[in-house]
């Protein structure tokens, strides 16, 4: 429909070898520095394992400092930089007919009926108000097996579509079985509703998009045939909790850099994040059917991160699948608590890992593009660092014990301070360089220092973000590393409802949940006084998120410091300083929701799967 740039084939071969080329040379060179640093004395068996681990380590930071920094000169050295990203047709088009019909789907799964309805209801209203509403219908698909909860769900539901002026749009579907969990009720929508419609927009139960975000979504679609997936960058709604506050915080600044310039080497094989996305949904029938893993649970069996294999399954088929990488009008809760933000990371950690299987059976990735696997094995990447890293640090507090009881008695690091000291302040730069060109960027542009409550704020927030991440960072990473090799002897985390309402945090929930990092940052204060106390300062952080794992869980979930946060606007996203019309709504519908007229006595069917 339309002319538009297009990033050719050879350019987008010529955008990864200099990607690569870039990464494989920054990996190389630190390789190297660290080589040098435990050469000086001579290289023994432990300090050679711990260059190996370092190395296999390395490509997960090296790759998201690259991105961090390309992005970061698109953003603010290219003026057609969305376009030279994306190489998408119509992405001015803000008037062109919606010609096509979409689907906007919820799947639920035992989720406060409030917040569901609530959501949806939002979506709906933003929709209604572009005045482009005609060609979507809404669909809640339910796989609620709690009875009360199921019961609330319904009649939420029906009093919604009582109460609105095109009720047969609205559709409600309940599954008893939640058979193949949230893959299996969107294949059941396919296979009941999918002839009726061009288009599908997933969302979660804490997803919201705006009216003209999910129009620009259907647009691009209609003038790019060849777009099978468009992805939209996530961004946290305005929260109360101190967790969720500083967390989204640091995420927010630094999503737009690091997107932007993984969008520009990986083009039109561009990862889905399950939710806030626009699909082709005949594509998606055809292409995108997932295979059961051979072995049992917790790796084998049904596939749980399910949205990054049909990503490379749409890519098979011959279609695109892009990340469109600005903030505009797509929203998601974030955990509120540390123990919440666990449960969700380590369910990812679980289904991420399960790619392991597809990449040990080419039987079930027969097709799939180079850079296809490459998107499956940086999710498995996401996940194999954190045990890389405590590999790491675990061979380096060996390696200084066994130094202290030999006559030389010094760490590695010692024989050429400045350049260990020099190589330590890189690698963590280049660890925190997301953060930091979000932060440039952010205070670079006049609009954004508005948005984010001007330069004291900014610097505020950034400063307690920093040291929320610095103490967040190795409590993550241990129970990912615990979690990780607790997977290869059948443990396995259940997919359930998350907990998405602010809550406190009891000292009896944190201790239970974090006695191991307590333990093992007493172990490294411990072990690091006795063998080699002049490496404490390096170590600081790691020994202090560790050992404060328990209190801090605790204090970031009090409603006071939440509070506190919020009315010192500490920590806050845009959207907090101003509030878009479709989270008001959300805002309205949760915080009243007799706004929905409570339970009926009776439910009537409300989805008809013939209705064209």
């Amino acid at each position: 429909m339309g002319a538009g740039f297009s990033v050719s084939s050879r350019r987008m071969t010529a955008r990864r070898f200099l990607f690569f080329g870039l990464v494989a040379s920054t990996i190389l060179a630190l390789v190297s520095a660290l080589t040098y640093v435990f050469a000086s004395d001579g290289l023994r068996a432990i300090e050679i394992a711990m260059i190996v681990v370092f190395a296999l380590n390395t490509p997960w930071m090296v790759i998201g400092f690259w991105n961090a920094v390309i992005g970061f000169s698109l953003l603010h050295f290219n003026r057609a930089w969305l376009r030279s990203v994306t190489g998408l047709a119509g992405l001015e088009d803000e008037t062109s007919a919606i010609s096509s019909r979409t689907a906007i789907v919820m799947p639920v799964h035992n989720e406060s009926p409030d917040l569901v309805v609530g959501n949806l209801k939002a979506v709906t209203d933003s929709l209604d108000a572009t005045g482009h509403s005609d060609t979507f219908d809404i669909f809640l698909l339910s796989d609620t097996t709690d009875p009360d909860i199921a019961q609330r769900e319904q009649a939420l539901f029906e009093a919604w579509r009582d109460g609105n002026d095109r009720p047969d749009r609205l559709h409600y579907r309940r599954r008893t079985d939640n058979a193949g969990q949230k893959v299996g009720n969107i294949e059941d929508f396919c296979k009941r509703w999918g002839d009726g419609f061009d288009f599908m927009i997933v969302l979660d139960a804490d997803s919201v998009m705006s009216g003209p975000a999910i129009l620009r979504l259907v647009r691009l679609m209609q003038h790019n045939p060849a777009l099978g997936i468009l992805q939209t960058l996530v961004t946290g709604m305005p929260a109360s909790s101190a967790f969720a506050r500083m967390f989204q915080f640091g995420m927010r600044h630094g999503m737009r850099t690091y997107t932007t310039g993984g969008a520009w080497w990986q083009g039109p094989d561009g990862p889905y994040w399950g939710h806030n996305a626009i699909l082709r949904l005949q594509a998606f029938r055809r292409n995108c059917a997932l295979p059961t893993l051979p072995g049992a649970r917790p790796l084998g069996g049904e596939i749980l991160s399910h949205d990054q294999v049909e990503a490379v399954f749409m890519r098979r088929g011959g279609y695109e699948v892009r990340v469109l990488p600005l903030e505009d009008g797509s929203y998601e809760e974030n955990p509120t608590t540390l123990p919440d933000f666990l449960t969700r990371d380590l369910r990812w950690c679980q289904g991420n890992m399960q790619y392991l299987k597809l990449l040990r059976h080419p039987s079930l990735i027969r097709g799939v593009r180079l850079m296809g696997r490459l998107q499956l094995l940086l999710a498995i990447m996401m996940y194999t660092g954190a045990p890389l890293w405590y590999a790491f640090m675990g061979l380096g507090l060996a390696d200084l014990s066994l130094a202290a009881g030999s006559s030389g008695g010094t760490g590695p690091a010692i024989e050429a301070p400045g350049f260990g000291l020099a190589l330590f302040a890189t690698v963590m730069g280049m660890t925190f360089a997301p953060k930091l060109f979000g932060i440039l960027d952010m205070a670079l542009r006049r609009s954004g220092r508005r948005t984010y409550g001007g330069g004291l704020r900014i610097a505020a927030g950034t400063v307690l973000e920093t040291l929320f991440s610095l103490l967040l960072s190795p409590v993550i990473a241990l129970a990912q590393t615990v979690f990780v090799f607790g997977l290869f002897f059948g443990k396995r985390i259940r997919w359930d409802a998350q907990e998405r309402d602010d809550r406190r945090v009891t000292l009896r929930e944190a201790l239970s949940g974090l006695w191991q990092q307590t333990i093992l940052g007493a172990v490294f204060l411990a072990v690091l006084s006795m063998v080699a106390p002049h490496i404490l300062p390096w170590a600081a952080p790691v020994i202090a998120g560790l050992l404060l794992s328990v209190p801090f869980a605790v204090v970031t979930a009090t409603p006071f410091l939440g509070r506190l946060f919020r009315r010192l606007g500490v920590c806050a996203v845009p959207e907090e300083n101003l509030v878009p019309e479709v989270l008001r709504d959300v805002q309205v519908t949760v915080s009243q929701p007799a706004l929905i007229r409570p339970a009926a006595a009776t439910v009537r069917p409300l989805a008809d799967p013939e209705r064209a």
